[in-house]
């Protein structure tokens, strides 16, 4: 395998201006973002994307549930898209970088082609998919889920907010509902740029993550009842608090991952109700994350932790809103991704993924891989979010690099 050549490179000024100017589009804080899935702010950007891809010889499609997809035609008939992607939506207190990145490179990636008037053998598609933070709507990686035919359009299309908006309303009042059905453009290979949200690369002080896969996760819902009373006036030993109970919870989920190495569990949403002062609370709901790299060990976790719940609050509700087995990437694009950083002088490690990715849907379906680069002081999910330019333009290009090299594969990849 040989490396491609390496005329084509990213204007790094370029993609960090628009990291910068993209940002300004529901900006929360000095650095933050609030762009949450399917809002004014979330269509605002889209609109962008559609423009900038379109100027660059795109057709943008739009399917169902909001994806979007920005193809440059092939120089060979028949083949199917070589893709780059990740999300546009963001945290309600999130970053610039988380997802963004991986959509604004492949813009990038466009204009280097445009200005060189260079056309790939396969189609080149840039994606946009839909809601993969699950912060306001259930469950994260949705579009790429419906895409890759994990979930149902029609199902999530009926999904509701904490407002009670559906996920149809909501693409109906952005106007990204669109036409094409789930799974309509085929897909040779698909390659994801990401900030890491963790401290290895930094610690380690490699340039880039080769990842291997990622984690697999379970979320719960837990709902715990008790008696709502007067907190003046009721008993402390003739109370049924129901928060109390939430704090064992809390605490038993720590206990559990730590016994089940390198799991992890996060009570990551409490809501208590009435909420107020004064009154005993007498609902609580506790929203849990649970993640491990391997199968056995996120079953452990999720038996372990529901057994306990159940001895600590009997009467606990407990269910299961999402499950997602590990996920390990293409070998074979793997090999691509080390040998081209390896012609650009870039230092990389090979990595598993604590975060889930639209990637972990769409490697179920076609070849697939990531490429991590530094998060400052790990932090991600946090308007103190970082990669600095140099290292957005590193992942840029051996993103590049990567794609060009894919596309040289034999088509019967496809």
């Amino acid at each position: 395998m040989t490396a491609v050549p390496s005329a084509l490179a990213i204007d790094a000024g370029r993609l960090w201006s628009d990291i910068l100017s993209t940002a300004r589009i529901g900006a929360y804080g000095e650095t933050g973002m609030n762009r949450l899935a399917l809002s004014a702010s979330d269509g605002a950007v889209r609109g962008w994307f559609t423009a900038e891809c379109r100027a660059l010889g795109c057709t943008v499609e739009v399917d169902g549930v909001g994806n979007m997809f920005a193809t440059l035609p092939g120089t060979e008939p028949g083949l199917a898209a070589i893709a780059v992607g990740s999300h546009l939506d963001t945290q309600p207190a999130g970053g610039r970088f988380d997802g963004i990145l991986g959509v604004l490179a492949g813009v990038e990636i466009l204009r280097v082609l445009h200005a060189a008037g260079r056309r790939l053998r396969h189609p080149f598609t840039v994606i946009n998919w839909t809601n993969e933070e699950g912060s306001r709507f259930s469950p994260a990686m949705m579009g790429s889920g419906v895409f890759c035919g994990v979930h149902d359009l029609e199902t999530i299309l009926v999904r509701k907010d904490k407002d009670g908006v559906t996920v149809g309303e909501a693409l109906a009042a952005i106007g990204y509902r669109g036409a094409h059905a789930p799974g309509h453009l085929p897909l040779a290979a698909y390659l994801e740029l990401h900030i890491e949200q963790g401290p290895v690369l930094e610690a380690d002080g490699s340039a880039v993550g080769v990842v291997s896969g990622v984690q697999g996760l379970c979320w719960l819902d837990v709902r715990i009842r008790g008696t709502e009373a007067h907190a003046g006036a009721f008993p402390m030993n003739l109370r049924a608090d129901a928060l109390v109970s939430a704090a064992k919870v809390v605490l038993v989920a720590e206990a559990v991952a730590l016994k089940h190495p390198p799991g992890v569990a996060t009570v990551g949403h409490i809501h208590a109700m009435p909420n107020s002062r004064n009154v005993v609370p007498g609902e609580v709901r506790l929203e849990i994350d649970m993640r491990h790299p391997e199968a056995v060990g996120l079953a452990a976790i999720e038996a372990a932790l529901t057994a306990d719940i159940e001895r600590l609050v009997p009467g606990a509700e407990v269910s299961v809103v999402w499950r997602k087995a590990p996920v390990v990437f293409d070998a074979a694009l793997r090999g691509v991704i080390r040998q081209e950083a390896e012609a650009l002088g870039l230092s990389a490690i090979d990595m598993v993924s604590g975060a889930g990715h639209d990637a972990a849907h769409v490697a179920g379906r076609v070849p697939a891989a990531m490429i991590f680069i530094p998060s400052r002081e790990g932090l991600s999910h946090n308007e103190r979010e970082f990669s600095s330019p140099q290292q957005c333009a590193e992942g840029a290009d051996l993103l590049l690099r990567s794609v060009l090299r894919a596309d040289e594969l034999h088509p019967e990849r496809s």
